[in-house]
């Protein structure tokens, strides 16, 4: 009777977590789809020729640096609310901002540079995918941002503490997510190119 009753407690509770943490969690899952549709497309289409040579911006190295460091800043911020040192909070999440912003800046440096050496959006397939793979991470890094800007704000409102995580466990997720989809797109680019 008594394991009977226990396997009954088991049952009766459902799997906790938070709805905008499962959103988030579907949003993730939906862009890796989209992404991992393009990477096949473009192994697909380089298959059938017709395909420009050309070097990868040096930028991109650059790049893939700074959204590491803005990860290791957010993480940083991450512990520091989790010990509500909330200074330490307010500088890292701050840095995660600037590194994330440079990371930007360096993309559209990187565009610079792919015109410089004459590739274009249209013309070839290889330059398109290119541009289609960087501007829709930048679109998602742009979001990325914005989410952190509001948690920022919401540290100066002492709405984000030990006690109440939930934005900055999400904000820290999605943020890793994109540093890691730049790093996956990044290595991707180099083996495939």
């Amino acid at each position: 009777m008594e394991k009977e009753l226990k396997y009954v407690d088991m049952v009766e509770q459902p799997i906790s977590m938070h709805p905008k943490k499962f959103a988030l969690w579907l949003f993730m899952v939906t862009v890796v789809m989209v992404f991992a549709a393009l990477t096949s497309a473009y192994i697909v289409r380089q298959s059938e020729g017709n395909w420009l040579e050309y070097d990868l911006p040096e930028i991109f190295y650059y790049t893939s640096g700074l959204v590491i460091i803005s990860s290791i800043f957010l993480q940083w911020g991450y512990f520091s609310a989790k010990k509500d040192n909330l200074a330490s909070l307010r500088v890292a999440i701050s840095m995660a901002v600037v590194f994330g912003i440079a990371f930007l800046v360096g993309q559209w440096y990187s565009w610079v540079a792919l015109v410089d050496r004459e590739v274009f959006f249209v013309g070839n397939p290889a330059g398109s995918f290119l541009y289609v793979f960087t501007g829709l991470h930048a679109l998602h890094l742009i979001s990325g941002v914005i989410f952190l800007i509001i948690v920022l704000i919401s540290t100066f409102k002492y709405q984000v503490h030990s006690q109440s995580m939930n934005t900055m466990e999400m904000a820290t997720t999605y943020w890793h997510f994109l540093g890691g989809l730049w790093l996956y797109l990044f290595m991707f680019l180099l083996l495939n190119h």
